[in-house]
């Protein structure tokens, strides 16, 4: 998530109706579309007057997404046919201060092989803000507190070792969370997650015997180590002038991963030494992209629209290995 502009506030308290949420429309044509990807469509066009901006997204074993929407305070699941389905509704503060933001925010989501959602949570409150946990047919349930004046953002799952990291844009660190829920841990405060001057530590993923952050501000993509025992060693600079970067998710079994760069409405493949080029772009459907998910041969890039203000969507690109 990049800053969206001021009157975005103004979507706090408004009434989801999921009978309205979507429009399946036809596909945008490719014009821009760059190897690996082609055939680039939107399965689903989003009702942005109901806040309805995909913010992260996490993958079913259908095909289904799952997607957090991020001012609606809603997390909902998107079939392949681009039905949505309106899963779950947090709760909202009396009086939000999110830092950065003002308004209450949805971010990162995972899912668990069982089907638990997890889903960060930041409203500017002691009582809400945090890591969240949605078990299947469940509701809601803030499992770990925040800070009040911390921002969670990127989240990411470590099934094997039971944790959770969870990117802070707005102080510039990693925490941990057990699976189970419980206090939260700073791993990692390096000097190169820090903002400056907006959001800084964002997209996060586990890859490899580390985790992988996007800063933001600076445009550079990070890898910390995850040393034995799981403390995280010095994190270093795999990748630079990305500016704008968000989410992202590797391809393959290597280091090479697709980035969405939220105010560019681009999304790049970025190879193992650190080049990239762009391979969709906002004439391909993309609208301030917030985050990327891959399963076999298909691409998902949901935009959000946050500052376009134009065609919140979901968009499927097909990955050619």
């Amino acid at each position: 998530m990049t800053r969206p502009p001021r009157h975005l506030t103004g979507l706090l308290g408004t009434a989801v109706a999921a009978s309205a949420a979507l429009g399946l429309l036809a596909a945008t044509p490719a014009v821009a579309v760059a190897p690996p990807l082609s055939q680039p469509r939107i399965i689903a066009h989003f009702d942005l007057a109901q806040g309805l901006q995909p913010e992260n997204i996490a993958l079913e074993p259908d095909g289904s997404a799952d997607l957090s929407f991020s001012f609606a305070r809603q997390i909902g699941r998107v079939d392949t046919a681009g039905n949505l389905t309106v899963l779950a509704t947090l709760p909202a503060p009396a009086n939000p201060a999110t830092p950065l933001l003002g308004a209450a925010v949805v971010s990162g989501i995972v899912r668990a092989h069982d089907g638990t959602l997890y889903f960060a949570y930041a409203t500017g409150t002691e009582d809400l803000t945090g890591i969240w946990r949605l078990c299947p047919g469940g509701t809601p349930e803030r499992i770990s507190a925040f800070p009040a004046d911390s921002l969670p953002n990127g989240l990411a799952l470590d099934e094997r070792e039971g944790r959770l990291y969870s990117a802070d844009s707005a102080l510039g660190v990693v925490r941990i969370v057990p699976v189970e829920g419980g206090d939260p841990v700073v791993w990692s405060d390096d000097a190169l997650l820090k903002p400056t001057g907006g959001f800084g530590a964002n997209g996060l993923k586990v890859h490899h015997h580390a985790v992988w952050v996007g800063n933001t501000d600076t445009g550079n993509l990070l890898r910390i180590p995850i040393r034995h025992g799981g403390s995280a060693g010095p994190a270093d600079i795999r990748a630079t002038g990305l500016g704008g970067l968000d989410d992202f998710a590797f391809v393959g079994h290597g280091d090479n991963l697709i980035a969405a760069l939220n105010p560019a409405s681009e999304a790049v493949l970025i190879a193992e030494d650190g080049t990239h080029h762009t391979v969709l772009t906002q004439q391909d459907g993309l609208s301030n992209p917030t985050a990327v998910a891959v399963r076999g041969d298909t691409v998902y890039v949901p935009s959000a629209a946050f500052v376009t203000r134009t065609d919140p969507n979901l968009l499927l690109a097909t990955l050619d290995r």
